[in-house]
């Protein structure tokens, strides 16, 4: 689904706040504050993957509500590291641990003389 065929109601709205207080969703501040961007692009990749008609607003904005609701929901029963939304927390998913810390040789930063490479 792309922003130009969500229904004109939804287009303006920007914060997952608005989004939640336009369906009526209780919600949690706290829990919006941490997981905002997390909620959204939930949100929005349910609304990618839902088969929504073009020409029936009524039926695309039951499934907003829903898709937004399951969003949220998502957020309160699990963390945005374990739900890893973003590339940046699945590709450091991939990443073995190395007791917490990243190790970063200096011969591999571009200019750094090192003993090893003059």
């Amino acid at each position: 689904m792309t922003e130009t065929t969500l229904p004109p109601a939804l287009r303006e709205l920007e914060t997952v706040e608005e989004f939640l207080e336009f369906f009526e969703l209780p919600y949690d501040p706290d829990l919006v504050i941490w997981a905002r961007l997390h909620i959204l692009q939930r949100f929005h990749d349910y609304m990618e993957k839902a088969d929504l008609p073009s020409d029936n607003e009524a039926e695309v904005m039951a499934t907003a509500k829903t898709m937004l609701a399951k969003a949220y929901d998502d957020f309160v029963h699990s963390h945005p590291l374990e739900e890893r939304v973003f590339k940046v927390l699945q590709d450091a998913k991939k990443v073995p641990a190395s007791g917490g810390r990243a190790f970063v040789p200096l011969s591999s930063i571009g200019g750094v003389k090192t003993p090893q490479n003059g």
